[in-house]
């Protein structure tokens, strides 16, 4: 049964790289492989397991997928009222020139992408920086660059801060890295981003010419703008100080998101923005999460902590990351973190940053790739597996930074 499911899995993933060829949404093969195999495990589950211990692990895994839905709904109504509202438009014309080359667009791109994420997560940078690419009206071909880019910087910025990835959290609440040489890793993820946009942009000779359109932005949608950005720096200092989950916090926002329009303009339908949002996007996000829950239930993620058994540390740490675009980074870092193995400070940094950014290697390996897949249509699995190259470069760049700066404390 355990190579049935396992192949499930992987015909799930599968479905995903193939979908230009078989035409069907990957949102469907997903939800339909992950959702399967996990009625198989309940019908011929593991010998050791007992229903109570079924139950509880498929609560379990409910329980980060319903969070991250829900965190993903909120997220999305924001950005679809900011967008429908021409917020997204104005700030655009205002943060750029009227003519930009596409060379500076990137490294803009790529530095926004980065500093955003770094304030707020991954998720609600991703939705903001596709809202404002597609603006842009870029061909599909260059679109995909940036993409790329974005996929890969929001990655990379929130591997410094506790707040801004969960497996650099987790490692400091181990203590095994504390915040001021966390705060250094910004270093070398910043040196990656930049690498990478510089590889991106080796072609791009051309000029934008931006159609500076002029948006009448009334009050109270200046106001729920200021929510958004207050919902943000709410989120991190919510769960700083006192724990609050991240979902909580963006879910009482959009509540006062609500509130506010009902008092301030009565007759806006504020509602049918949660019918705006992609619902296929969720559906995938779902349907993904199923299978890499899976993944989690049949034991992989105990096969790499005999990695550091057989590999110095460093080597170790490396694939670690690559394997991160493949596996669920948190269950991942937290096997590791139970496996009581013993590391240098540098190299717990290396660890720090390769979990963190090693996601971006695939589409599929991230919130944002997944999220960035859903939402435009010419990025799909094969179409960023062609930029592989850059990006292991751009992240090998790093991780060697990374062991430099660490070697310096």
């Amino acid at each position: 049964m355990t190579t049935l499911l396992l192949i499930l899995v992987a015909l799930g993933f599968v479905s995903i790289v193939i979908e230009d060829i078989v035409h069907i949404d990957k949102a469907k093969t997903t939800l339909f492989f992950g959702s399967f195999a996990w009625l198989l495990f309940f019908i011929a589950p593991p010998a050791h397991l007992s229903h109570a211990e079924l139950m509880e692990s498929l609560n379990e895994n409910l329980l980060d997928i319903a969070t991250l839905w829900l965190f993903l709904m909120a997220a999305m109504t924001f950005v679809a009222y900011l967008s429908g509202k021409g917020i997204i438009d104005s700030m655009v014309n205002r943060l750029l020139p009227s003519k930009i080359s596409e060379r500076k667009l990137m490294l803009l791109t790529g530095l926004f992408a980065f500093l955003f994420s770094s304030i707020a997560d991954n998720i609600t940078a991703t939705l903001v920086c596709i809202a404002v690419l597609m603006n842009l009206n870029l061909p599909p071909k260059k679109l995909l660059r940036y993409l790329v880019l974005v996929v890969f910087s929001v990655n990379a910025g929130g591997t410094a801060l506790i707040t801004g990835d969960v497996t650099t959290l987790m490692i400091f609440l181990a203590g095994k890295v504390e915040i001021p040489d966390l705060l250094l890793l910004s270093l070398p993820a910043g040196a990656a981003v930049a690498v990478l946009a510089g590889m991106l942009s080796l072609g791009l000779s051309g000029e934008l010419q931006l159609e500076k359109q002029s948006h009448a932005i009334e009050r109270g949608d200046k106001v729920i703008a200021l929510l958004f950005f207050a919902t943000i720096i709410g989120t991190i200092a919510a769960n700083v100080a006192f724990g609050i989950p991240p979902v909580l916090c963006f879910l009482f926002g959009l509540s006062l998101m609500f509130m506010v329009v009902q008092f301030m303009n009565k007759d806006e339908p504020i509602l049918d923005y949660i019918r705006r949002i992609e619902f296929d996007t969720l559906l995938f996000f779902l349907g993904v999460l199923l299978l890499v829950g899976m993944l989690k239930e049949l034991g992989m993620l105990a096969y790499f902590p005999a990695l550091y058994e057989v590999m110095p540390p460093v080597a170790a740490n490396f694939v670690v990351g690559m394997a991160s675009a493949l596996f669920d980074n948190v269950p991942l870092t937290a096997a590791l973190l139970n496996s009581g193995i013993e590391m240098t400070l540098p190299e717990w940094l290396s660890l720090t940053y390769s979990v963190g950014v090693g996601g971006a290697l695939l589409v599929i390996g991230s919130a944002a790739g997944v999220i960035a897949m859903s939402k435009v249509e010419a990025l799909t699995f094969g179409s960023y597996l062609k930029y592989f190259g850059y990006l292991l470069v751009a992240y090998s760049i790093g991780f060697v930074a990374v062991l430099g700066l660490g070697s310096l404390l």
